[in-house]
């Protein structure tokens, strides 16, 4: 991964942020009663969507040891103004919103007309808690992979040729 493409991947996201802000400020509700600080925060929503889209790009493990290892130590150019990894973790809860139509509008390769699926379960607990499970009550069901029986939902996923989602 080179400065440019950062740089580049920097600049759609940034793009994307000057116009979406608006549109969502529209059609949002302020909380009544809730306090707020006017201090803006040193690290940008792109910036923030920038790093989660290169800890997916460059397939690290966690994000934990990605930000800290990475990001902290060999992308201080490139992020002047790191935050700690508390404070990353609750600005990327509140830019997940963004980066997912991000993905949803601008991201999605265009059908070839050869396309692979897969699936991944996503476990809501162990089977044998399955009849005692709340959580997901309703939404949740048994289920079987490669890896044997599980309780919780099915992630599936389509790409093109290309392995453009």
């Amino acid at each position: 991964m080179t400065d440019a493409n950062i740089i580049e991947i920097f600049c759609i996201l940034d793009e994307f942020c000057k116009y979406f802000a608006p549109e969502l400020k529209k059609h949002t509700l302020d909380i009544c009663g809730k306090r707020r600080r006017n201090r803006p925060c040193l690290m940008s929503d792109s910036e923030v969507m920038t790093i989660l889209v290169l800890f997916h790009i460059l397939r690290h493990r966690d994000l934990k040891s990605f930000y800290l290892g990475y990001v902290c130590n060999h992308m201080r150019k490139e992020f002047p103004h790191r935050l700690s990894y508390n404070r990353f973790v609750e600005r990327q809860a509140k830019v997940g919103l963004r980066l997912l139509l991000f993905l949803q509008t601008c991201a999605l390769g265009k059908c070839t007309g050869i396309s692979i699926i897969d699936s991944t379960p996503l476990k809501s607990c162990n089977i044998k808690r399955a009849h005692s499970h709340r959580t997901m009550k309703g939404w949740a069901a048994k289920g079987k992979c490669t890896m044997g029986w599980f309780y919780g939902f099915k992630l599936h996923i389509v790409i093109n040729d290309r392995g453009e989602i």
